[in-house]
């Protein structure tokens, strides 16, 4: 079975050692990815901005192993304050609303203090 691995550019991966995602067989298995602009090396201030971030970088990752937002099927949010989670359900309805995958909220520190919320989900594209 093939897999692919996929980069987003971000230093992160070629520091720690892995991939953004990886796809195998009809499974796209997404890192935790935050809020940071890759491009630019920058991130927003509040955990709804970092949010709607997150999303786009997953979608390009999973547009990369030719699937979209909208096959996932399993998702998960960590944020350092849970508190904070609330500001994100707006930008998580906006990409999620339809979809309404299985989901988990965990609270928990981030690597940088900077960073108010990391996803990690799964998708199942439509066709291998």
């Amino acid at each position: 079975m093939h897999r692919q691995l996929i980069s987003s550019g971000s230093v992160f991966e070629e520091q720690i050692g892995y991939s953004r995602a990886v796809a195998q067989g009809p499974f796209v298995f997404v890192s935790g990815t935050t809020g940071f602009d890759y491009e630019t090396m920058t991130i927003g201030e509040g955990a709804a901005e970092q949010a709607e971030q997150c999303l786009k970088n997953i979608d390009q990752a999973l547009r990369k192993a030719g699937a979209c937002l909208a096959d996932t099927v399993s998702v998960t949010y960590v944020l350092p304050n849970g508190e904070d989670f609330e500001s994100c359900w707006p930008v998580l309805k906006k990409y999620f609303g339809t979809v309404r995958p299985a989901a988990m909220m965990i609270s928990a520190r981030l690597l940088d203090p900077r960073m108010k919320i990391e996803i990690q989900l799964t998708a199942m594209k439509k066709s291998d």
